[in-house]
């Protein structure tokens, strides 16, 4: 198949590249280079991950004219299949789950490029017959370049770094060319095998090479987060001690262990699942410095300050006192019986894991002294949404916080799923003739202030990785930074003399009673949502 094998997309309903005359701002506003062509060779190409993300965010991609024309994705997996019926499978997934709907004429096109290659991960001669298929493609217009994406079950990561190394597919294929890694998390289950797994993937790949990823980041409103502190004076002059009473971030999910998820789970758990990745990323975004620039690297140094300047918990009481984990028992979400979390399938019925996890944590830097981050993340809650709500301090009480409707300060949240966008709740005087207070809200949501849809996570995140932009994925010390702030919290639950309790709630509530009191204690209580 030549260089001209995928045509561009020829559906009028199809929104045009960005770089043609209908944005003239295109070039100006640019902050990353179009992709190189390339290989994209997904591990674990049979996974969900695959069918329900990572190729229709190609997708896409393509139908935007994002990609380098010449693109070519081979998927890596044990089961038999050709490349026809595995680009069938994709297809049939594609038209329920694409972003930008189904057009069968771009997905002609597209899928031209799409392989399947069936291999043992641990079998050399299948990376041998990789190699080759990869020269082939390179002659045929890929370019040379390869990105390789670990989306495997994490016990494979080792036997698949390892096995590149040994057919050298590691290495640059040539001056200017390029070979990339992404890793999916879990990156280790604690700090030790996240240091041992750095190692593996640092003798196999430069880190400048190492893309670890976690899509929370490739979220348009956690990107929006710098932006709207260091590009809006208005915030960045009051996000400090000053004026924040505390910042609340909730990741609520109204799901139990469905799809066979329980066996990951119950050795997961919320706090190493959610925690120790997606809202620990979320919090540095927050508490971050203004970087010296927008490089990867200058923004990544700031947010592992931040992770190094989390308080640490003096002993198991000390955890115990800041952090609250609990199961749901049975309840009803969405109107519909739920089990509790020891009954659902592939859950251990004596498990000590916890499904909801809440926190109290402190930064202890100049900027947040005496300011706490509360995060709480939870199964079968009322509610998918995650959010981040900046509460500020009350004004002087001498004047209309004694009025009847002003006892609230003003809160700015962020959504970052659903319903992307950011609200402001503010004061504002009722119509009449007394002096009476209500809270507004001045709302900002990307679907209609731009007109069309954020795209997925993953879209951002694959072009950032092809085209070597590492800002929204995280470095080795901030990999482990996260998990030695972690690893604290979940000695104290499993290997200490007196542990914590596990408390209890039932399914379709907001958590446990321990988790208000968490806030209450600091005269403070949970947002809304």
């Amino acid at each position: 198949m030549g260089a001209e094998s995928i045509p561009p997309p020829t559906n009028p309903t199809l929104p045009p590249p960005l770089d043609t005359p209908t944005n003239p701002f295109r070039e100006e506003l640019a902050t990353r280079q179009r992709p190189d062509p390339c290989t994209v060779v997904i591990f674990g190409a049979s996974g969900d991950l695959t069918s329900r993300k990572l190729i229709p965010a190609l997708y896409n991609l393509a139908s935007e004219g994002e990609l380098p024309p010449t693109l070519k994705v081979v998927g890596f997996a044990r089961r038999e299949k050709t490349h026809e019926s595995f680009r069938s499978e994709l297809e049939e997934m594609n038209k329920k789950v694409s972003r930008s709907g189904h057009n069968a004429q771009l997905w002609a096109a597209f899928s031209q490029g799409v392989y399947y290659h069936q291999s043992e991960f641990e079998d050399a001669d299948g990376y041998a017959r990789l190699a080759e298929r990869l020269r082939k493609l390179d002659a045929e217009g890929a370019g040379g370049n390869r990105l390789f994406y670990l989306a495997s079950a994490p016990d494979q990561f080792v036997p698949i770094l390892q096995q590149l190394q040994k057919a050298g597919l590691n290495q640059p294929t040539g001056p200017g060319k390029w070979s990339r890694v992404v890793v999916e998390k879990p990156f280790g289950t604690d700090l030790a095998t996240a240091q041992r797994l750095n190692g593996v993937v640092n003798e196999v790949f430069d880190e400048s090479d190492t893309y670890r990823i976690d899509h929370y980041l490739g979220k348009e409103t956690a990107q929006n987060i710098m932006v709207l502190r260091f590009a809006n004076s208005i915030f960045e002059s009051m996000w400090n001690n000053r004026y924040i009473d505390h910042v609340q971030i909730t990741c609520a999910e109204n799901l139990g262990m469905e799809g066979g998820r329980g066996g990951y789970y119950d050795k997961a758990g919320a706090l190493r699942d959610m925690v120790q990745n997606h809202l620990l990323q979320l919090l540095s975004l927050v508490a971050m410095e203004p970087p010296t620039d927008l490089t990867a690297d200058g923004v990544r140094d700031e947010k592992v300050k931040v992770l190094r300047s989390l308080r640490s918990f003096a002993d198991a009481a000390d955890v115990g006192r800041n952090v609250v984990r609990a199961q749901y028992s049975a309840g009803t979400v969405d109107g519909k019986p739920a089990v509790g979390y020891r009954k659902e399938d592939r859950v251990n019925p004596d498990s000590q894991t916890e499904a909801y996890v809440a926190l109290r944590v402190m930064v202890d830097n100049w900027r947040w002294e005496g300011v706490p981050f509360y995060i709480r993340v939870g199964k079968q809650l009322p509610k998918k949404s995650t959010e981040i709500s900046i509460h500020f301090k009350k004004p002087p009480s001498v004047l209309f916080n004694k009025l009847a409707g002003g006892e609230n300060a003003n809160i700015l949240s962020i959504r970052i799923q659903p319903d992307e966008g950011i609200a402001l709740r503010m004061y504002s005087k009722m119509p009449g003739a007394s002096m009476r207070l209500e809270q507004v809200k001045m709302d900002f949501h990307y679907s209609s202030s731009f007109g069309k849809a954020s795209p997925e996570a993953y879209e951002r995140l694959l072009l950032d990785a092809m085209a070597g932009d590492a800002t929204l994925f995280a470095r080795r010390d901030e990999v482990e930074n996260a998990w030695k702030y972690i690893d604290q919290i979940h000695r104290a639950w499993h290997a200490s003399e007196n542990p914590p309790p596990i408390c209890e709630y039932p399914a379709g509530t907001w958590g446990p009673q321990e988790s208000d009191e968490l806030l209450e204690r600091d005269g403070r209580a949970w947002r809304r949502i």
